[in-house]
């Protein structure tokens, strides 16, 4: 460990009651994408008592804090803030209750169900070891906190209000995601990292008519049920065995009763891929297939293909992975890893893309680390604890919440070390 690190790391234990303190504060009044009000203000005022100097209401919620100590390289990092429509089920003390009113009207759970709370968490505990050891750094730290990336729009709200303006321009971003390994692990990927995603909702026509008399109707119902089968074969028969693709058709509602042939159909399709050559082919292998289908059918009217949700894909700079990769080993001994190519999707790189800078994006454990010889990642358990998204997602505060906050100081001082 440098002594830049060894110095600004002393404080750890010092600040670990607090840091645990305002996770659990978080955990348990989470709230929806763009919608993390509290949430922004409690790290605004937390920023601001750092010594930042804070931007607030970027994108809607978005908070930027400037941390500035003199000349040197500037180092941005990103972590997000919001919740999800899950209610919780982990029978923690400190589990959250929470429901809001949903845009239908009726009451909607709320839980911390990905780890953006240990995010928030370990950025804020990463600032504050550097407050706290001004003379072991030079440059300017910029924490970010980003609303709605469940939604795949937090980054690009930012973004269009402004924040290449708002914040100064990095020379490298960084951020890290919990993810089901054991705690301890940090894990890095230089190059492809996470897979875009793209859902579709899919909508085909057909003409409604009584269920005993098929041969007056054209069946939307049936016209899905070929769709689903056939967009199976994507994977399996149009692209390379050695590619990684995923479709997942997650949803699919039609008709009112048993003996009603409805007069549309909607299909709700996810897809996973790695690069824009894939990805187009996919994409157009859907749209070819749903249309034939239709056609085939005898559909009154062509389908309705609606992209509603877009992630690009996580594809981390080589030359920052690499420095990051190093400092880790350093720090991190045995727990430093080369991570699994990911199937989850981001939209953090639309910061750095902005400011058109690199970044490297990691992941740490958030599980039991107990030993488990023959399973998972290098003899241990890979899912000591439920997946992410899970109503029974619960990391477990330690160490999990000190690799959090280590890693921040450590990658950061990899640029503003003395």
């Amino acid at each position: 460990m440098t002594d830049s690190a060894r110095t600004v790391l002393a404080g750890l234990d010092s600040i670990r009651d607090d840091i645990e303190d305002l996770y659990k504060d978080l955990h348990q009044n989470p709230e929806l994408g763009l919608e993390e009000h509290r949430t922004a203000r409690k790290a605004a005022d937390l920023l601001r008592g750092l010594g930042c100097r804070v931007v607030e209401g970027i994108g809607g919620t978005g908070v930027v804090g400037v941390l500035t100590n003199g000349d040197g390289p500037t180092v941005m990092v990103r972590a997000d803030m919001d919740g999800l429509p899950i209610r919780e089920q982990t029978g923690l003390p400190y589990a959250s209750t929470v429901t809001v009113k949903g845009r239908d009207g009726t009451e909607q759970p709320v839980m911390h169900a990905c780890g953006h709370d240990v995010h928030i968490a370990s950025l804020i505990g990463c600032v504050r070891l550097l407050s706290e050891s001004m003379g072991a750094w030079k440059g300017t730290f910029v924490a970010l906190l980003q609303p709605s990336e469940e939604r795949g729009d937090g980054a690009d709200a930012m973004v269009a209000d402004g924040l290449t303006d708002k914040a100064p321009r990095p020379d490298v971003v960084l951020a890290q995601h919990v993810l089901p390994y054991p705690a301890g692990y940090v894990g890095t990927r230089a190059g492809s990292f996470m897979s875009a995603a793209d859902s579709l909702r899919i909508t085909v026509h057909g003409r409604g008519g009584h269920g005993a008399m098929p041969q007056t109707a054209v069946d939307p119902v049936v016209m899905a049920a070929m769709i689903v089968v056939r967009l199976q074969t994507i994977v399996s028969r149009e692209i390379a065995a050695l590619t990684p693709v995923v479709v997942t058709v997650g949803s699919i509602h039609a008709g009112t009763g048993p003996n009603i042939i409805p007069d549309h159909a909607v299909i709700q399709v996810n897809v996973r891929t790695y690069d824009d050559h894939t990805r187009t082919h996919v994409l157009q292998a859907i749209e070819r297939i749903v249309t034939a289908e239709c056609q085939a059918s005898g559909a009154p009217k062509p389908p309705l293909i609606e992209k509603i949700v877009s992630f690009p894909p996580t594809v981390n700079d080589d030359e920052t992975t690499r420095r990051v990769a190093e400092v880790f080993a350093e720090h991190f001994g045995s727990e430093a890893h080369t991570i699994d190519l990911q199937t989850a999707s981001e939209d953090m790189s639309r910061i750095p893309d902005a400011f058109g800078v690199p970044f490297t994006y990691w992941g740490i454990g958030a599980g039991a680390p107990e030993p488990h010889e023959g399973e998972g990642v290098d003899g241990r358990s890979a899912a000591p604890v439920p997946a992410n998204h899970s109503p029974h997602f619960a990391p477990v505060l330690q160490p999990t919440l000190d690799t959090g906050v280590s890693a921040l100081v450590v990658a950061s001082l990899a640029w503003l070390a003395i």
